[in-house]
């Protein structure tokens, strides 16, 4: 069988331009209205998209005066979609730094459940201050810390979901059974951030363990893909990008004793469509005079680590130390695209459509399928998150117009042909693995003699 693209749809509320709520088409308070998050997830699953993809940020946006955030929780927003669809694929994000592995093990699996196996799971280390002082951390741990944590987290996770055995709901109502005790196991995890007894109280789900996701492109953060993630959410800007990339991760995922193919790579793409270049461009220039250019400055200052005004903007970037506290990922692609174009501050402002770290591509219906099949071809990457300028209308001009052009190039689905997010990605369902420090989870010793 000929290898098949995969899409994501990256919901970004109204969509991943800043001042997206404000064209015409868009509801301002579509950010808080489930039934516009059920509506575009509809639109996704009648374009055959493999999942839609949703952020989160624990703490209110630094500029919610200018641009809609991510509001309502992602695992509630997607159990809304799970109700209404068969097949989208359900990936939701959760902060390692300020969750614990069992109430997010407990959450996605009953996703899972509730959704017939659609399930996905992005692991976030989360480095925004903000954040932080929401759950008590005046001090943002080190990069390197969080990262550590999140592979701990991570690791917990999965051995909740697999504290189960596939068999151990027997439903024996002869018997009096309904479960196999036997085939229940506590993990017993005792770790440097976290002490799990285990197991979990959700037998084990439809796909085995939900998708994990991850979108770290630090060194630590490529460590934690290549050890645990079925997929990954990159940024590249640029083939050699992709390139260097997909070589590494695929390389430390074997080093890991999986196999490469065990990991799927999705950069974002962030998508500006029209009739002609033209009306794209036209549509581009219209956004980026809707945005407030306090806020592009803002972001731009924020992913640098910086403070606004120390930003000259008709000059070229200072010279930066790598923020290595911050989001990495991010810093090394505003610097990256700015010394690529020496640009300046300004320029680079609006190379990023204000506050995207991603690829922007400009153009027609078939200039954007084209520029997908030739990243695809080159096999640096198995699909793309699409980010699209706007929902309403940016979106649809993506399901309905690029989507028709890649069937016919052949590397897209005409149809699903499974209904979990497993069967879209091309992935096996998982066997269950033993927790290093397993027990079984059986009835007490003396039970004789309670039943007396």
């Amino acid at each position: 069988m000929a290898r098949q693209l995969h899409l994501n749809l990256n919901f970004l509320n109204a969509g991943t331009f800043g001042a997206a709520w404000r064209w015409p088409a868009s509801d301002p308070a579509g950010f808080v209205a489930i039934d516009y998050w059920v509506r575009t997830a509809k639109l996704a699953e009648r374009a055959t998209f493999d999942a839609v993809f949703l952020a989160d940020f624990p703490s209110l946006s630094d500029s919610p005066e200018f641009r809609s955030f991510q509001s309502l929780e992602p695992s509630i927003v997607l159990t809304a979609i799970a109700a209404a669809t068969t097949h989208i694929g359900l990936i939701g994000t959760a902060s390692s730094s300020y969750n614990e592995p069992y109430n997010i093990a407990r959450r996605w699996a009953s996703l899972d459940h509730v959704s017939r196996g659609r399930a996905g799971l992005n692991v976030v280390t989360t480095a925004d201050p903000a954040a932080g002082r929401n759950f008590g951390a005046d001090v943002r741990p080190a990069h390197d810390a969080r990262y550590e944590r999140g592979a701990e987290f991570t690791e917990v996770v999965g051995a909740l979901w697999d504290s189960w055995d596939d068999d151990a709901v027997l439903g024996d109502k002869a018997a009096g059974r309904l479960t196999d005790p036997s085939r229940i196991h506590a993990i017993n995890h005792r770790g440097k951030y976290f002490s799990v007894a285990g197991p979990l109280n959700v037998p084990r789900s439809p796909q085995g363990r939900p998708i994990v996701v991850q979108a770290g492109g630090s060194d630590a953060g490529r460590d934690l893909a290549a050890r645990y993630a079925d997929a990954v959410f990159s940024v590249a800007l640029t083939l050699d990008e992709a390139e260097e990339y997909s070589k590494d991760l695929r390389a430390r995922t074997v080093a890991h004793g999986r196999r490469a193919s065990d990991i799927l790579i999705f950069p974002g793409l962030v998508t500006v469509i029209g009739g002609t270049e033209a009306e794209a461009r036209q549509r581009e220039q219209e956004l980026w005079e809707l945005l407030p250019f306090e806020y592009g400055l803002r972001r731009l200052a924020g992913t640098l680590g910086v403070p606004p005004e120390s930003l000259e903007l008709d000059k070229p970037l200072p010279p930066l130390p790598l923020a290595t506290d911050g989001i990495q990922t991010f810093f090394k692609g505003a610097v990256a695209t700015a010394q690529r174009g020496n640009l300046t501050a300004r320029q680079l402002i609006r190379a990023q459509g204000g506050g995207t770290s991603h690829r922007i591509v400009v153009g027609t219906p078939e200039q954007i399928a084209d520029g997908i099949a030739e990243w695809f071809a080159t096999g640096f990457v198995d699909g793309f998150n699409v980010m699209p300028d706007v929902i309403a209308s940016g979106f649809d001009a993506f399901a309905e117009e690029v989507v028709p052009l890649l069937r016919r190039k052949g590397i897209f689905r005409e149809r699903y042909e499974g209904t979990m997010l497993r069967d879209h990605l091309g992935l096996a369902r998982p066997a269950r693995r033993a927790a290093p420090s397993e027990t079984r989870f059986g009835l007490p010793t003396n039970v004789a003699a309670l039943r007396q």
